[in-house]
């Protein structure tokens, strides 16, 4: 899963001279967070819902309203930037993107093309969008989470079972993150089981893997078995 295919590709940005009312303004107006900032057709920056809110907050307890109003049309946006800004290339995965954030401690960057243009930007948001089509959460049904011998096959038995039932993957997930050496996590979302016959099914996965919890969003049903490490 490509940035290029998840990115908000509408580019808003906002002059390095333009006021910090007139960045409000946009923020306000398209109902996002970021603005890429741009001198010279460049991007030298970029300014935030937050950076605004901070750099007036100090002053909004001892101005009037008009001295406010005032303050803010004239503060330019290259004073509250970020200048040298992290930027994502379009063809970073979405997992590399979210490292990104997360190690930089930041909400959201600017997409870059190999020519270093602004060609969007990604977000925090555009990233859950993306986890939530990628774990296929929005077709319901139910999940389980095993955990696994780590070993060739050890998936496809589960599955196969799940085929056997009436079940259709709609997503597989695994990690080695705490787990036993050995071992390993999975998760298969499935839809199109006959839920007659779930205690059935729930019989047989635990015959070839310890059964960690099963999430029913049909029926908003949760069970957990084994307290996950």
């Amino acid at each position: 899963m490509l940035v290029r295919n998840w990115m908000s590709k509408a580019v808003i940005t906002v002059d390095v001279n333009d006021s910090m009312q007139d960045a409000m303004k946009l923020l306000k107006e398209h109902n996002i967070s970021m603005l890429p900032v741009m001198k010279r057709g460049k991007l030298a920056g970029v300014v935030t819902d937050r950076d605004l809110k901070r750099s007036s907050a100090s002053d909004a307890t001892t101005l009037e309203v008009h001295e406010l109003l005032f303050l803010i049309s004239k503060i330019k946006v290259k004073d509250i930037m970020t200048a040298n800004p992290i930027t994502v290339p379009m063809n970073f995965t979405v997992e590399e993107t979210a490292e990104v954030l997360l190690d930089n401690k930041i909400s959201g960057a600017p997409v870059v093309d190999d020519k270093g243009e602004v060609v969007g930007t990604i977000t925090k948001n555009d990233l859950f969008r993306a986890m939530i089509s990628l774990t296929g959460v929005g077709k319901r049904g139910i999940q389980f989470a095993f955990q696994v011998e780590d070993r060739p096959g050890s998936i496809k038995d589960l599955a196969d079972i799940m085929r056997k039932f009436g079940g259709r993957m709609v997503s597989i997930l695994s990690t080695y993150e705490r787990v036993p050496q050995g071992y390993r996590k999975v998760y298969i979302r499935m839809y199109g089981v006959d839920r007659s016959k779930l205690g059935q099914l729930k019989t047989e996965l635990k015959e070839k893997a310890a059964l960690l919890y099963m999430v029913d969003h049909r029926e908003n049903k949760r069970e957990i078995y084994q307290e996950e490490m």
